[in-house]
């Protein structure tokens, strides 16, 4: 469920280093639309820690012993689909990324992100949107370029995508959020907003990284 604008960002904290829970708690906390409603050491610990707290925003680390942030995602998604998940870690090989996108995670973050960023990246999910800072992105857009070369198109759209939505899809694809692609496009953000519903629904997708995904299947990239 997305959040309304009075409501408050429910997230969870799930690292196995204490201290930096500590910290990350202090500086979400300062926000006054965030509130830190839990943490866990481990994947196992989020799970049970997701059905007793509900959430609306895990900030997931990937290495952590009895269940990583990779298995812990896809039960999550299982389990609790309208909970969103962003990866936070210190780990930006292109095999972490790629695992922890198709498990399911929203959004991808370095731990060396600035904190107006994840600040952003955590509003952004749980308003329903995928964020990948611009490192990351870079890599996705690189390996769907590798795909997309390698592997037969699949069948067309059923309904094409207009020439706004493809340039509002091509922003998507470099990991740009609703307020930069409405600046660069010379539009307001509920128009991209509008946009961006209609090319989900067309490509038949639930969020913007796995439309990230479809359109550099189809080639629309």
């Amino acid at each position: 469920m997305v959040k309304t604008l009075s409501a408050r960002i429910r997230i969870l904290l799930v690292d196995d280093q204490r201290l930096f829970r500590e910290g990350l708690r202090t500086l979400l906390s300062v926000q006054p639309d965030f509130e830190v409603v839990g943490e866990a050491a481990n994947g196992e610990e989020a799970l049970h820690q997701v059905a007793v707290l509900q959430p609306d925003v895990v900030l997931m680390d990937l290495r952590m012993p009895v269940l990583d942030g990779v298995a812990a995602t896809q039960r999550l998604q299982q389990q609790y689909p309208g909970v969103r998940v962003l990866i936070l870690t210190t780990f930006d090989d292109d095999a972490y990324v790629f695992e922890g996108l198709r498990a399911g995670a929203v959004g991808y973050l370095l731990k060396d992100t600035p904190s107006a960023k994840l600040f952003e990246a955590v509003r952004a999910a749980a308003r329903g949107e995928s964020f990948l800072q611009p490192s990351v992105a870079a890599k996705v857009v690189a390996e769907f370029a590798r795909l997309s070369n390698a592997a037969p198109r699949p069948q067309a759209l059923v309904e094409p995508l207009s020439e706004r939505e493809l340039e509002v899809l091509h922003h998507i694809v470099a990991g740009a959020t609703n307020k930069e692609i409405a600046a660069g496009l010379f539009i307001t953000e509920g128009t991209v907003k509008n946009h961006v519903t209609r090319i989900l629904s067309k490509l038949e997708v639930r969020d913007r990284t796995q439309a990230a995904l479809k359109a550099k299947e189809l080639g629309l990239m």
